[in-house]
């Protein structure tokens, strides 16, 4: 017997939610997405499309969904940077560079320097690395090299903005490697122990968490007072450092409880929605977080 990969099983569950949604509302979200000048949907600017490789079109869909942030996790394996999930569904045909730095760099050839044709803004590719930190991510820093013109960069402490931020998350062992580089094309991702620490928001730009690691309520009746307070005081310090906030493992199953989060996430001045889900959080967000 044989059992269907992760991505396709994905896959085929994010096809039917989406063909479901569109037989109910798809006039009204098409109208919503669209900004009237021929440039595409307005960008989300707290979008971000987790495990974005699992989508039939990786990147692609959600770009489509005006998303501005993609994820992907990354295998060093024989000098390849390979894309997936897990090791069992590696495939020599989807590498980081096929699937997102090479569309990425004609994509902002063809739309005047950017990501989303005629909004300014840096698009978030959050890389996590799944095996040999150190080594998969010096693999990763000459594959970056390659594409300098459309990152963003830091050189002697000063960050100069381009149309794609590489920021690195997975396995701790990358920071060693990233902290030696006079320039760097990618930045890292810390984690809640990292707030108020001498990191400049230069090198961690983003804070990402668990967020059952921290909270308790996953969006059943009220969200208890203590943690609405922890949420905003993580949120609080990091943006008062200059670094954005994600948590991971929010609930995304569609549904009160999930929607009950994402309030309570925009409402606290989360930067990034993590979902596997892009058409649902994008109607959200373009009705709820205008």
């Amino acid at each position: 017997m044989t059992f269907p990969s992760r991505r396709r099983a994905i896959g085929a569950a994010a096809a039917f939610t989406a063909a479901l949604a569109g037989a109910v509302a798809a006039p009204a979200t098409a109208t919503a997405a669209t900004t009237g000048r021929g440039r595409g949907p307005k960008p989300l600017r707290r979008a971000h499309a987790h495990n974005d490789y699992e989508h039939d079109r990786p990147l692609l869909d959600a770009l489509d969904h005006g998303f501005t942030s993609v994820e992907a996790d990354i295998w060093l394996v024989d000098g390849q940077l390979l894309v997936a999930h897990d090791e069992v569904d590696l495939d020599p045909a989807r590498t980081l560079e096929s699937l997102y730095l090479a569309p990425l760099h004609r994509r902002i050839r063809a739309n005047g320097g950017r990501v989303h044709r005629g909004h300014r803004g840096s698009l978030q590719l959050l890389v996590d690395i799944k095996n040999t930190g150190d080594a998969t991510y010096r693999a990763l820093s000459a594959e970056l090299r390659r594409h300098s013109r459309i990152l963003t960069t830091a050189a002697r402490g000063r960050v100069h903005e381009g149309a794609v931020t590489a920021v690195i998350s997975g396995d701790r062992a990358a920071r060693v490697p990233m902290e030696q580089e006079a320039v760097r094309h990618a930045f890292y991702d810390g984690r809640l122990e990292d707030l108020g620490t001498a990191a400049p928001a230069s090198f961690i730009p983003l804070i990402s968490s668990n967020w059952t690691q921290s909270f308790t309520w996953l969006g059943t009746g009220p969200m208890p007072a203590a943690e609405r307070q922890l949420l905003r005081d993580i949120t609080g310090a990091a943006h008062a450092a200059g670094q954005r906030v994600r948590f991971w493992a929010t609930p995304d199953l569609a549904g009160p409880e999930r929607d009950a989060v994402w309030r309570e996430l925009v409402a606290a001045d989360v930067d990034h929605l993590n979902t596997d889900d892009l058409p649902g959080l994008a109607a959200f967000l373009r009705e709820f977080d205008r």
